[in-house]
């Protein structure tokens, strides 16, 4: 299937921005991802994300890189920042824009170096796909991690998109699923992603995960709209 996230960035870095990514997901109607956004500078950026950058330290992997914003920033004030993604066409975007260190993988199939800081921005932990995969993706984020290492990641708690009761409960289907599972596909230029999973975890879910998994879940910051920043640590 067709690279589309990396084909809609390559046209952008390369002067050739002519429309956005549209998603199709199992919860709600088409929406679209605004290309020019993913280039965004630090001032551009929405609070969650400035803190993390602010509170990145020591040698940090930017995993689902993207555009390379994120990592741009880091390297820019002296960071040692590896950007990672498992789109051809973001890292060549990524090293179009100056990022010394790359690396094209899925973030479980890499275990090359540790790190002191792993950065998860735009609903990063979203790449564990199901709520089943939570455990494992985090053991092995937990064997990237240097002694005193952190992960700082963001992720949003999508109760908001269930119909809502009259005494503030919602109406989440009781299907056995966790509702923060989302199937999503991708289009640009009439060329299509294959679906792909994707999970958006509330703060609950994911320190109940993380106590399973040795590590301590810190709630650094509440966005305007469900998101929240968490700082993760082993015990």
């Amino acid at each position: 299937m067709a690279d589309v996230f990396g084909m809609a960035l390559k046209d952008y870095q390369n002067g050739h921005y002519t429309e956005d990514i549209k998603t199709f997901s199992s919860l709600d109607e088409e929406d679209v991802i605004p290309v020019p956004y993913l280039f965004r500078t630090f001032d551009e950026m929405p609070k969650i994300e400035q803190k993390a950058l602010q509170l990145a330290r020591g040698k940090v992997l930017d995993i689902g890189s993207g555009a390379g914003s994120h990592a741009l920033y880091l390297q820019n004030n002296g960071y040692g920042v590896t950007a990672l993604d498992n789109s051809e066409g973001a890292i060549t975007v990524c090293k179009d824009r100056g990022i010394k260190s790359t690396v094209l993988n899925n973030i479980l199939d890499y275990s090359e170096e540790k790190y002191d800081t792993l950065l998860l921005l735009m609903n990063g932990i979203g790449l564990a796909g199901k709520l089943k995969n939570l455990s494992p993706f985090l053991q092995h984020l937990a064997s990237l991690l240097l002694p005193n290492g952190q992960i700082l990641l963001d992720s949003s708690d999508i109760v908001y998109m269930f119909e809502q009761d009259d005494d503030g409960g919602y109406w989440i289907p009781d299907d056995g699923t966790y509702y923060g599972e989302v199937e999503f596909e991708m289009e640009y230029k009439k060329q299509k992603s294959k679906p792909f999973d994707w999970v958006y975890v509330d703060i609950n879910t994911l320190q109940n995960a993380c106590e399973s998994n040795g590590f301590n879940c810190e709630l650094i910051l509440s966005g305007e709209h469900y998101d929240y920043l968490a700082k993760l640590t082993l015990k």
